[in-house]
């Protein structure tokens, strides 16, 4: 399997909208976040503080992620098993969304400031890349592990002390934290984070039950306000600091892996070339 098999697994295996009638992967709600000015909100740090509690003693998360929507044109579709590790730790193994086992066909860990994406369908192995690289290589979007724990999580883009806010009515509000805004949302009578902003990426929750959202929708939008990328993430599995060894930030590399470069990473990807698959390396024996 080369690599631009690799990206069509990633992205084009499985589509959502050939299986529609199936389980899991109907119409999901979507939530759109207050726009304006909105009014003064004076005692802003109440609401934030209650609803950034449980972000700010999340240290660890598990959680699989079912992953869907577009990158440019391309549609993506896949499974990823993840895990994090405060502050900056993530292990994420993508597979087809629907897999009845087998080998993922992409394993990336960092822990460090130490990456490695490991390809093992295709004995391929990119190492040093910065984790939000490899990401947007993927996906589109550029996250770092932090961000990538916070949004899964369900604390939006990080938790940073606020600085203001303002009221949109009907159980609404927002406050500056940081480089963001913070949207919350009043939820079984407490405030919640529904969302946030951040230069041009939106991230929205819904579906929540028990206090938590099962949907997020991460949007990134060019200049022109035009979306370059449109993902959901549907959660299931999640589990809230459980304890995870050191090794799970670990991945074994093939010893016949080749090496792969990011520039080979973003062609195959969904806002590369792909128009022709990056050439694997020509193996060189001993003595010759």
């Amino acid at each position: 399997m080369n690599l631009r098999t690799f990206a069509r697994a990633l992205l084009l295996l499985v589509c959502c909208a050939a299986v529609v009638a199936t389980a899991g992967c109907g119409r999901r709600s979507r939530v759109a976040l207050p726009t304006g000015a909105g009014t003064a909100l004076p005692d802003f740090t109440t609401p934030y503080r209650e609803a950034t509690a449980d972000c700010l003693a999340l240290t660890s998360l598990t959680a699989s992620i079912k992953l869907s929507g577009r990158s440019g044109s391309t549609k993506l579709s896949a499974r990823i098993d993840s895990g994090f590790a405060a502050p900056s730790a993530i292990r994420l193994e993508g597979f087809p969304r629907i897999s009845f086992g087998g080998r993922p066909f992409f394993i990336l860990v960092s822990r460090d400031s130490d990456s490695t994406l490991v390809m093992p369908r295709d004995a391929r192995v990119l190492k040093g890349a910065a984790p939000a690289a490899i990401l947007e290589a993927l996906t589109g979007v550029a996250l770092g592990p932090a961000d990538l724990q916070s949004i899964v999580g369900g604390c939006g883009l990080q938790t940073s002390p606020p600085s203001g806010g303002r009221s949109y009515g009907n159980g609404w509000a927002a406050v500056d934290a940081g480089d963001a805004s913070v949207f919350l949302r009043q939820i079984a009578g407490r405030w919640r984070v529904a969302g946030a902003l951040r230069g041009a990426l939106t991230v929205a929750y819904s579906d929540f039950a028990a206090g938590r959202a099962a949907t997020v929708r991460v949007r990134l939008v060019d200049a022109k306000g035009h979306p370059t990328a449109d993902l959901s993430l549907r959660l299931s599995q999640l589990e809230i600091n459980p304890p995870l060894d050191a090794k799970t930030f670990e991945v074994e590399v093939p010893r016949d892996s080749v090496p792969l470069t990011l520039d080979e990473l973003r062609r195959a990807g969904p806002l590369g070339d792909q128009t022709r698959t990056p050439p694997t390396p020509p193996v060189i024996e001993a003595g010759s």
